[in-house]
């Protein structure tokens, strides 16, 4: 019988320069800055037939062994250092208390995602490894980068940093942060998706003071607010509506080709791929616009108005926060055209009949991002949508799409799946209202919806089940997708850790 054995195997990355060998019990690379040791606890074995392609250590397992660098360790002291290591950690998730199982939840699987990304020389947290690996080393989100921003600033400012800066430079020739930017250097040029930008941003200021961080990033952030007035307003009702331009997409990538200027690139603008609010909207060829006025759109450009203005107020650029101000007035006003008084809620309107959509989503609670709901409005929301068990309300919230929606039975994807953005954007609505109960609730059950699977599992998903809670029971659910951590955010911000100063580590 053979024993197992492990083999350690060094290589150079990215065709960088440098060579690697091997010395005795020990790996040797020799880089342009200076040479690095990776020595074995244990006498290594010599075996050529390995399936390798660099200098490699084969190491018998029929006992313990470790690998050190800098110098050779007995596996005593390798053992002593991790177990260091592992109480620091312990000990720095213990000061969160109650939260110390999401802050962990949320911690590993964020840096899980993260990768050093040599093409631009940048870190970045890529939605997960999965998408890496199938995106040519890497793709970036827009939305979901900003929250992965918003979720590193609870303890990693210069993780914060980097995913926001970074995906904001993703900027297309037109000026949006576009859906999508690919390893390959693909992106989609024909619609961006849910302006959340200058909300992370502000908060990322708020939390830590560096005004550089704005002045690097402002004007991108204009700029593409900017750029949903002139693409995305309907010309009837003067509210936005999703959309996808026409432009000339490389060939042979199905994500460039598919849905441009079409209801389905429409659809992908909103974030919310398959949802049924966006089944049977017709597509205006012409505008580029689906012919439908979208509550959730709305409602979020009027948030993003707010936040840049705040921010343009910290650079004292007096003119266009009253100009951004002015424009989230605007929107407000026109948004009460979305509300229905027999219904008590914001709904999306087919812009070529004046009718109000069937289908609600939490995206028409997305009105309140920008306090464009007054208080009974807000109230009228939460007691007979939110607390609708035939809606909103139940054991697990908030499905994508109400449960007495046609394609709520579904359960794929956005098509009555929990996502927790959508948790997360509703949640930060209700907190600029006087609704602590729905607020607290909203909090508590997506921190339990986190752990289910965490504790289960030990996965953080992309969606769950809106019956069962679940994320492992469908295949389309990545069980390590950073931004399902939002869960567990809500709860952080709803404890005013986002209120201070970052803590020191």
């Amino acid at each position: 019988r053979i024993a197992p054995a492990l083999t350690v195997e060094a290589s150079i990355l990215w065709n960088r320069p440098g060579t690697v060998q091997r010395d005795n019990n020990e790996l040797i690379a020799i880089t342009p800055g200076g040479k690095i040791q990776a020595f074995s606890s244990s006498v290594t074995v010599y075996d050529p037939y390995i399936r390798a392609s660099g200098p490699y250590l084969v190491l018998p397992l029929n006992e313990a062994v470790g690998i050190s660098t800098g110098k050779q360790r007995t596996l005593q002291e390798i053992e002593t250092i991790l177990a260091l290591r592992r109480a620091e950690c312990e000990a720095y998730s213990e000061q969160f208390g109650d939260l110390q199982e999401v802050y962990e939840a949320m911690q590993t699987c964020l840096a899980w995602d993260t990768i050093y990304e040599p093409l631009k020389d940048r870190v970045v947290s890529p939605v997960s490894r999965i998408w890496s690996v199938v995106s040519g080393g890497y793709v970036l989100f827009c939305w979901d980068t900003y929250f992965a921003a918003y979720m590193a600033a609870l303890d990693n400012k210069d993780l914060a940093y980097c995913n926001a800066i970074e995906i904001t430079r993703e900027k297309t020739a037109d000026g949006f942060v576009p859906n999508y930017a690919w390893g390959c250097g693909i992106k989609s040029n024909d619609r961006s998706q849910p302006p959340v930008g200058s909300l992370v941003v502000r908060e990322l200021y708020r939390r830590f003071g560096d005004r550089w961080l704005l002045e690097e990033l402002y004007d991108d952030l204009y700029t593409w607010n900017q750029w949903w007035l002139m693409h995305r307003v309907n010309e009837t009702t003067g509210l936005m509506a999703w959309g996808s331009d026409p432009y000339e997409p490389c060939a042979g990538n199905e994500w460039e080709l598919n849905g441009v200027n079409e209801r389905f690139g429409a659809a992908l603008e909103s974030g919310l791929d398959n949802s049924p609010m966006y089944d049977d909207i017709p597509f205006d060829t012409q505008a580029h616009q689906l012919l439908l006025a979208d509550a959730g759109l709305n409602g979020l450009y009027s948030m993003d108005c707010c936040a840049l203005a705040d921010i343009a107020d910290i650079l004292e650029r007096k003119d266009e926060a009253d100009e951004l101000r002015a424009t989230s007035a605007e929107f407000d006003d026109k948004m009460q055209r979305l509300w229905n008084r027999e219904a008590g809620i914001f709904m999306n309107m087919r812009t070529d009949t004046g009718e109000f959509s069937p289908h609600l989503s939490p995206t028409n609670f997305y009105p309140l991002l920008s306090r464009t709901a007054t208080l009974e409005q807000a109230q009228r929301m939460v007691k007979e949508h939110f607390y609708n068990p035939e809606e909103f309300w139940g054991d697990y919230i908030m499905p994508s799409i109400a449960r007495n929606d046609p394609g709520y039975p579904d359960q794929d994807y956005w098509r009555g799946r929990i996502w927790a953005p959508m948790n997360l954007l509703v949640y930060l609505g209700l907190a600029n209202y006087d609704l602590n109960g729905a607020r607290n609730d909203i909090t508590q059950k997506s921190r339990e919806l986190l752990l289910k699977e965490w504790r289960e599992h030990g996965h953080v998903h992309e969606n769950y089940s809106g019956d069962t809670g679940e994320g492992c029971n469908k295949p389309n659910s990545d069980a390590f997708y950073h931004w399902g951590g939002l869960l567990g955010l809500i709860s952080f911000i709803d404890q005013g850790y986002f209120d201070n100063m970052i803590m020191k580590r």
